[in-house]
């Protein structure tokens, strides 16, 4: 009997589209490997305006923070290469501890710089993702072009949601052929 899911998890291609023989004759094309890409592109990260001017007042991105219903935003320079990041903890941790008030203190002042910063290129995959962020106990990724560009921003739960979507498809074509309705013809 052939087996979908050892011949899919063996290839290991990103963005790859693959013709699987599930039948005789009949063949269902599986996107394989979903990326950072993926996950930013249905985040509410792609849709807004992610950055701030690590010279802007922390107050400017609260505002953000809550405007936005985000947690994390990326932090630029005057020659608007990135900086680093400030996240939403980054408030709670430091500006107290710092004894001033948001409208005070920059960005600059609070943020994660750029130096220690975790970052993702868009092609990476969503495992590597989530994986970097358990490792280093952080809930955002910048995602990074070679070049040093940013591209966007994907937050944990992003991750969650693309590699959640994933699985359901997967189970579904799996469904459908053990329903013996070759995995292709959709379970409607």
């Amino acid at each position: 009997m052939f087996s979908l899911a050892s011949n899919v998890t063996r290839r290991a291609a990103p963005l790859a589209r693959h013709q699987l023989t599930l039948r005789a004759g009949f063949a269902q094309s599986v996107k394989e490997g979903l990326t950072a890409t993926d996950a930013w592109t249905k985040s509410c990260y792609s849709e807004i305006d992610y950055t701030i001017s690590d010279d802007a007042p922390v107050y400017d991105a609260v505002q953000k923070f809550a405007a936005y219903n985000i947690g994390c935003l990326v932090t630029k320079d005057a020659a608007g290469k990135i900086s680093g990041v400030v996240s939403e903890r980054d408030y709670v941790c430091k500006v107290a501890l710092l004894g001033k008030t948001s409208k005070e203190l920059q960005v600059k002042e609070i943020s994660t710089k750029s130096a220690n910063l975790i970052t993702a290129s868009p092609d990476e995959s969503v495992s590597s993702c989530m994986a970097k962020m358990l490792m280093k106990d952080i809930r955002h990724l910048p995602l990074l072009e070679k070049d040093g560009s940013v591209i966007g921003i994907v937050s944990i739960k992003d991750l969650v949601k693309a590699e959640l979507k994933e699985k359901e498809e997967a189970i579904k074509v799996l469904s459908d052929f053990a329903l013996g309705k070759g995995g292709h013809f959709g379970s409607e």
